[in-house]
């Protein structure tokens, strides 16, 4: 599979689908964009709709979402989400990067 969700993230997926008011979104979207302080950043969101160049995976009752350009950047990543001291966030494990920022939220390749 290329993307991965642990169970820990795909839990915490649906509670935020569960507790999202508007447009019942069913999708957790993952993206990859140019910027961030090492060249490219993640982009997590809930969406209820799927593109054309958009694969679909499904993990633990989640149905992921990813577009092809962020797909060939995210092959083989494994997505989690982590509770710590600092605070909870989802974090990925992403073997095509070769350095990550200290925040994990960009990374170059």
């Amino acid at each position: 599979m290329p993307v991965v969700l642990t169970e820990s993230a795909a839990q915490r997926i649906l509670t935020l689908i569960h507790e999202e008011q508007s447009a019942t979104p069913s999708l957790f979207r993952v993206m990859v964009s140019g910027g961030g302080c090492s060249g490219f950043q993640y982009h997590f969101s809930l969406d209820d709709k799927i593109q054309e160049d958009d694969q679909v995976f499904e993990e633990h009752g989640v149905k992921v979402v990813v577009d092809e350009a962020s797909l060939a950047l995210l092959d083989g990543a494994q997505i989690d989400y982590v509770e710590e001291l600092i605070g909870a966030s989802f974090q990925i494990k992403n073997p095509n990067a070769s350095s990550s920022c200290g925040c994990g939220n960009s990374f170059s390749i």
